[in-house]
């Protein structure tokens, strides 16, 4: 369920990493912008990296959701005796999804958390908890592990953070979960987890892909149009346009080789490691970036199976596993430059964005399809420019993938009612800080920007600008009514 607990359906069980707990290898090469600078661009980068699931290739959302909750499903049902009704799913229940939320695993409670870590909104499994609720069980709404769990640097058995695409399904199996041990046991503690973590390491198992084993992987394979979209030529283009420009290429991917190269093929085409210098798989986020070269060494692949440890990364190629030190090293060798620049792209706070900014001071450029759910969209019959001086998503009026969950209301802003007869104040989420503090600037897709020249600065997000200054191609809604109301700290 998570990208970080092995649960993302491409990512191998034990990926979860527990780094460092200081800052202080932040400042290891990378030549990540400093707060004075204002603007970002691609040009002023040597290299240019890419994740793969939901960065480089998009799914069918509502489609690779179900099986995803199918797959944890099926398990927890079959082979750990949980009950049947967990398999079926109704529409509206997706509505329980939302990115960023956080699960007490010891109370069974999910948790919507401002930016300072003060409870939101709470559910218990998936009922909606009142305010009295939460002010009784979080006193004044203020949950215990936020310091933990804003730093950031390590996953707990005490709470799960929720925080892409492929978590949400188990977030709501979970909450069902609850409901129904609830129903049935009346449990007041819950030891449900351990049983999850089991269900991801079956369906997700590095030899899973090989040995047909699970539900995920067969049905991908099998139906492949079902749930991944082609990439779209514009971004092709791009691509061949950095390389073009001298700008070496990177593919950095937690998915196994074999995942990797059935993605690429479909998504991109049978040409598609021509695309890049270098190819990264089973690279294990964040701990490729927070783990030291001895503790993950790069290994080469020879049909899918990794071979020897090397000691150190000589040439571009096809990898597997190791560490952002060993592969800076060649970089700096490729580029000629003792600091060359880099940007990496991707959609996982914890396992992309974080760790990057953070371990390797790299640029990170962060993909975040809320920014399509969550912008005014003008009707078309309406629209007083003509088409060609709009920008890309202004006359396109793309559906959402996900509207914007009833329950849990937006993912960048939310009301915080007030405490002893306070009035009620509108404060950023802790979700919307995080993308202001450790990302360069964040787009809704590749798609976005692929037909921008590729000296176009980008306002980046920093200490001495508006909270809503890195967002391209404009702020979410949500940020931009409030802003006046906000202080932006």
């Amino acid at each position: 369920m998570g990208r970080g607990a092995a649960a993302a359906p491409p990512h191998a069980a034990g990926s979860n990493a527990r780094g460092p707990s200081s800052s202080s290898s932040s400042s290891r090469g990378g030549g990540g912008g400093s707060a004075m600078q204002q603007h970002f661009s691609l040009a002023d980068c040597e290299v240019v990296g890419f994740d793969l699931d939901h960065t480089l290739c998009r799914y069918h959302l509502p489609q690779s959701e179900r099986l995803i909750y199918d797959s944890f499903a099926q398990y927890l049902v079959t082979e750990k005796g949980y009950d049947k009704g967990l398999l079926t799913l109704t529409p509206e229940s997706l509505d329980f999804c939302c990115k960023g939320l956080v699960l007490d695993l010891e109370d069974g409670n999910f948790l919507k958390l401002a930016e300072d870590g003060t409870v939101l909104r709470a559910s218990h499994g998936t009922r909606s908890m009142t305010s009295e609720e939460i002010l009784e069980i979080y006193g004044r709404r203020e949950w215990k592990h936020f310091s933990a769990v804003s730093g950031m640097l390590s996953r707990s058995g005490k709470y799960y953070l929720y925080d892409n695409y492929f978590d949400l399904p188990g977030a709501l199996l979970c909450a069902r979960v609850v409901d129904s041990l609830d129903q049935h046991d009346g449990q007041k503690k819950y030891d449900f987890w351990k049983d999850m973590v089991a269900a991801i390491q079956h369906n997700y198992k590095i030899t899973a892909f090989k040995e047909e084993c699970g539900m995920y992987f067969p049905e991908v394979k099998n139906h492949p149009d079902k749930y991944l979209q082609r990439c779209p030529e514009s971004v092709k283009k791009w691509l061949k346009q950095l390389k073009s420009a001298g700008k070496i290429l990177l593919l950095i991917t937690s998915s196994h080789s074999d995942y990797c190269r059935l993605l690429c093929e479909y998504i991109i085409g049978n040409d598609f490691e021509e695309y890049f210098d270098i190819v990264i798989t089973n690279a294990l986020k964040p701990g490729f970036f927070s783990h030291t070269p001895n503790q993950r060494p790069f290994r080469t692949l020879e049909n899918d199976e990794e071979q020897e440890a090397l000691l150190s990364l000589d040439k571009p190629g096809w990898y597997s596993q190791g560490n952002a030190i060993h592969l800076y090293e060649l970089l700096k060798k490729m580029t000629g430059k003792l600091d060359p620049k880099v940007v990496y792209f991707g959609d996982s706070m914890h396992s992309d964005i974080f760790p990057a900014h953070h371990y390797s001071n790299w640029e990170t450029v962060f993909i975040l399809e809320e920014l399509l759910g969550d912008k005014v969209m003008v009707p078309a019959e309406t629209e007083s420019e003509p088409l060609e001086k709009k920008g890309k998503y202004e006359g396109r009026q793309p559906k959402a993938p996900y509207p914007i969950s009833k329950q849990w209301g937006s993912f960048f802003m939310d009301r915080l009612p007030g405490l002893e007869n306070a009035e009620e104040t509108l404060v950023r989420t802790w979700s919307c800080k995080c993308i202001s503090t450790y990302s360069t600037i964040a787009i809704p897709s590749l798609e976005s920007i692929a037909d921008l020249p590729l000296d176009y600065r980008f306002t980046r997000f920093s200490s001495n600008s508006s909270g809503t200054a890195g967002y391209y191609p404009s702020p979410p809604r949500a940020l931009l009514t409030s802003e006046e109301s906000v202080t932006m700290k």
